[in-house]
This record gives structure tokens, C-alpha cells and sequence, in this order.
């Protein structure tokens, strides 16, 4: 059965905004897992904004499933992750700007120094996988840097309007996919996936996990973060 990542740095979002302690991802992680969550995903970025350093060093004593970390090829998060030691590291873009990722990994022209980043570490017994679009050069590229996964990026198919479009990313992401199989390497998909489209893609694509945070976060609002994390759950079920 496909696996459910959730991603609790919206939730540190809303605990910045106020400057405060609460609420707090680390209670959001452990919570998620209590109701189905297969592992916890949050991301370092470069600029702090939401995961802070302590979440992650948190995190890392009290999550019981499987701790990804999302970051950059940036030194300083380098460092903090050999350090820390997260179940897998996902490497992601990262724009100052941007209000979330905004496209694939190029692992195409950042090869060599994905591939130097991937032994560092895999020798610290960390496995890696890279976000990147749905692209054949962008997955071959990735296998050769020695990643262990490749997340697909599903933001195209989340807002494409109209079953020709949704067909035509759907597709894309397919074909990616089936060539990540091919090559040894574990698939997961993510970004934009919510309550509604989430079932589409697996019916169709059958990734080992996906990793959601956004929508959770913004149903727990209405319904409580346990029913949140459990209805995400039982679609995945569901569906694959």
C-alpha cells in the first residue's frame, strides 16, 4: 500500500506567525503518527521560516516511523543533517522568494554536486532521494548521482484544470515513474496532492509514498488533526 508522508511545516507556519510556541510541529508529528502517518517530512530552509533548527533536532529524538528531511545543497543544512541524521534527506530548490517550492531539483546541471552531496550522506548512513519534475533526463540524472528515491513533482497534474490536462500530467508522471522502476529506484510523489486529486494519481501511478502537508494541515482547521490525518489515510488506502 502506498505510504503516507505527512509534512508538518505548515503547522510550524502558523506557530511563526505569532512568534510563540504553539502549535507545535513536533506535537503535530507525533499525533500524525498516532493516527496513520507513515513517516513525518519537514524542510530546514535556508531562511528559517518555518522549521527551525530545534524541530528538527526534535523531531529526529521522538519520531517513531521514518524522518525526512527537506533541504537544499547549502552547506550549513548539509552539516546539520550528517549531524542530526534523518532517515533520508530530500533534496529540493530553494528560492528566497518563493512562497513554496516552485519546480524540480535540476539534477541535470547540478549533477556532480548532487552526486558529491549523495555520498556524503550515504556515508553517513543517510539515504537520499531528489524532487524533481517529471522529466526522463531529470530521473536518469538523479539515478546516476547514486539517490536511493526520486520524488516526482505532482504540482503540474495538482493544478492543471480539465481531464485533458489532468490525462496529459498524469501521463507524464507515469511514463517518469515507470522509469524510476526500471532503474532500482523507489518513487514517491508530492506537492499540491490533497483530498480530492490524491486518489486520481494512484489509481493510475501506484507510488511507494506520497507526501502531503498543505491540505492536512488546512483540514485540521475544520475538523481536527487527527481526522485530518486519518481521512488522508483511508483515501490512500482506498485507493491503492
Amino acid at each position: 500500500m502506498t505510504l503516507l508522508g505527512l509534512n508538518v511545516d505548515h503547522v510550524a507556519t502558523i506557530r511563526n506567525a505569532r512568534g510563540g510556541k504553539e502549535p507545535d510541529p513536533v506535537h503535530a508529528a507525533m499525533v500524525a503518527e498516532q493516527n496513520g502517518a507513515d513517516s513525518i517530512v519537514c524542510h530546514l530552509r535556508e531562511d528559517r521560516r518555518h522549521i527551525k533548527d530545534r524541530d528538527v533536532r526534535l523531531l529526529r529524538d521522538v519520531v517513531q516511523t521514518s524522518l525526512q528531511l527537506e533541504m537544499a545543497l547549502n552547506a550549513e543544512i548539509i552539516k546539520i543533517a550528517v549531524e542530526t541524521k534523518p532517515d533520508e534527506v530530500m533534496i529540493v530548490p530553494e528560492r528566497r522568494g518563493e512562497v513554496t517550492t516552485e519546480a524540480g531539483f535540476d539534477a541535470v546541471k547540478k549533477l556532480d554536486a548532487l552526486k558529491s552531496a549523495v555520498d556524503q550522506f550515504k556515508q553517513a548512513g543517510i539515504g537520499v532521494c531528489v524532487f524533481i519534475d517529471a522529466n526522463m533526463d531529470q530521473v536518469v540524472a538523479a539515478h546516476k548521482a547514486g539517490a536511493n528515491t526520486i520524488e516526482l513533482h505532482t504540482g503540474p497534474y495538482s493544478h492543471a484544470r480539465g481531464d485533458e490536462a489532468v490525462d496529459k500530467e498524469l501521463d507524464l508522471l507515469e511514463t517518469a515513474a515507470h522509469r524510476g522502476w526500471e532503474l532500482g529506484l523507489d518513487v514517491h510523489a508530492g506537492h499540491g496532492l490533497n483530498y480530492h486529486n490524491v486518489q486520481r494519481l494512484l489509481r493510475q501511478i501506484p507510488v511507494e509514498k506520497v507526501n502531503i502537508g498543505h491540505a492536512v494541515v488546512s483540514r485540521a482547521i475544520f475538523s481536527g488533526f487527527e481526522n485530518a490525518v486519518r481521512d488522508m489515510k483511508g483515501l490512500i488506502a482506498a485507493a491503492s
